[in-house]
């Protein structure tokens, strides 16, 4: 079919079949996406082992979209410093990313936790097919919150946090 649509196109059809024209509808990103993607703010990457920062690792295996979120908590009051992404994948993935960068700055990381998907997509105006990346963006945030929670339970010396992170470490060191 595509054979003969193309023949169709070019001419080279031995006889003439009338068609019908065809009417192709661009599919458009929403200029706040565009904004995110051609200017993404707070590109880059901390120390993950410093214990002042989370780190949100997560991906799509159905598009292969991979996005790392990183977030830099305040020891004393607890508030996100700064925040940091790199994402390998569509526009649509760069923007949620940078957008999530944005929100979290300043916030508590109980706070962070109440940002949702549904948030980011309304706000980048991202049509359905799009959700999965808004998705990750709220998964990346969870992850980096849990990642630096992690980290201060362990150096507290947390024996339930040492607990869950026995078997771990016991397979890391076989």
């Amino acid at each position: 079919m595509l054979r003969l649509a193309s023949k169709r196109l070019l001419g080279l059809t031995s006889r003439e079949i009338p068609s019908r024209p065809v009417q192709i509808l661009p599919r458009l990103y929403h200029e706040k996406v565009i904004d995110h993607y051609n200017n993404p703010r707070n590109v880059g990457s901390f120390d993950k082992n410093d214990p002042n920062v989370g780190t949100g690792l997560v991906g799509a295996p159905a598009c292969g979209d991979v996005m790392k979120l990183q977030i830099k908590i305040d020891e004393e009051s607890g508030k996100i410093l700064d925040a940091c992404f790199k994402t390998f994948g569509c526009g649509s993935a760069i923007a949620s990313s940078s957008v999530a960068t944005e929100w979290v700055k300043g916030k508590s990381m109980d706070e962070v936790l109440t940002i949702k998907n549904t948030e980011i997509a309304k706000h980048l105006s991202l049509p359905p097919v799009k959700l999965h990346c808004s998705m990750l963006a709220e998964d990346a945030i969870k992850a980096a919150v849990k990642d630096v929670e992690l980290k201060r339970a362990k150096l507290k010396g947390n024996s339930s946090a040492d607990a869950a992170n026995a078997p771990i470490e016991k397979a890391a060191d076989a």
